[in-house]
């Protein structure tokens, strides 16, 4: 009896440390992570090799998990004062610091060795990613609404990493796809902003352009958007190298484009968290249907 009895808390151990660890390593966002560098490299490939697929999948979610984890480790302190994050392993006191710590160190260490079998440039811009999100985006925060720019770079790697994984080139057409998630971080976290103002600012964070919800910063929101649009139709020029789209893909895009800055100009007239909401979700489905469209524009060729 006493054996089964360590036996079932050990499995609920076990069970509480695996949500602990999803909860450390944000696997939601690491997955999304994936989803982009598996984009890119099925845009730069003619022949798939699933190799080099899964270890860029691990690698990069390790790597991603691991910058998830140096951040939460960080903003421990701030954590614990926003209803949204205090219930996260660490200020909840269910994982230790140093606990922590091991598990960011491994998922780095071990995800950028992987990055690094595929080619060493993969590895280096996964580095820079962890570098950027970890050493300049996660102290800036509580400094500087600025801190969303410097967020966006490590934020815009991952579409581009697929790009550099399966061709160990970094050229004009990983740029552009490096320019499309770039531009499109600043609407989609500034809605985010938008939505956790209140909890941000109990923080310490000012995460809105402006630093206040206001129409100034609605039109910023407006005006990335609209760059964002312009960017992600751009390869329909054919002046992207080996990246292009059929016209009629572009045309596709530039509605959805248009269906997400609608959400935005919305917001410009209804300040609610209703429409910010929208917008963050809209958000979230141009860049994940946009990148499933170019990749099914590419074996369309």
């Amino acid at each position: 009896m006493s054996s089964a009895i360590d036996e079932i808390i050990d499995k609920q151990e076990v069970s509480s440390f695996l949500v602990d660890l999803k909860q450390l390593t944000k696997v939601g966002l690491s997955v999304s992570v994936v989803f982009s560098s598996v984009a890119g490299y099925l845009l730069a490939v003619d022949q798939i090799r699933f190799t080099t697929l899964v270890l860029l999948s691990v690698g990069g979610y390790l790597t991603v998990g691991a910058s998830n984890a140096f951040n939460q480790i960080i903003e421990k302190d701030t954590d614990a004062l926003m209803e949204r994050t205090k219930n996260r392993p660490i200020p909840k006191g269910r994982m230790s610091v140093t606990t922590a710590m091991i598990i960011a160190l491994s998922f780095g260490i071990l995800g950028l060795t992987i990055l690094y079998s595929i080619n060493a440039k993969s590895a280096l811009f996964g580095a820079i990613s962890i570098f950027l999100y970890t050493c300049v985006y996660t102290p800036l925060k509580p400094v500087t609404p600025l801190c969303v720019f410097v967020g966006a770079f490590p934020g815009a790697i991952p579409f581009m990493l697929g790009w550099v994984a399966a061709t160990n080139q970094f050229g004009i057409e990983a740029g552009f796809l490096f320019l499309i998630q770039f531009f499109w971080q600043f609407p989609h976290f500034w809605a985010i902003g938008w939505l956790q103002d209140e909890s941000y600012k109990k923080a310490g964070f000012n995460m809105l352009p402006m630093g206040k919800k206001n129409q100034a910063a609605v039109r910023q929101i407006i005006l990335y958007t609209a760059v964002m649009i312009l960017v992600s139709v751009v390869p329909v020029l054919k002046m992207t190298g080996q990246f292009y789209i059929y016209p009629v893909t572009a045309v596709l895009i530039f509605l959805m484009g248009l269906y997400m800055l609608s959400y935005a100009i919305k917001l410009l007239k209804d300040q609610s968290s209703a429409v910010a909401r929208k917008l963050m979700l809209t958000s979230v489905a141009y860049i994940t249907l946009v990148q499933i469209v170019y990749v099914v524009d590419k074996f369309l060729h």
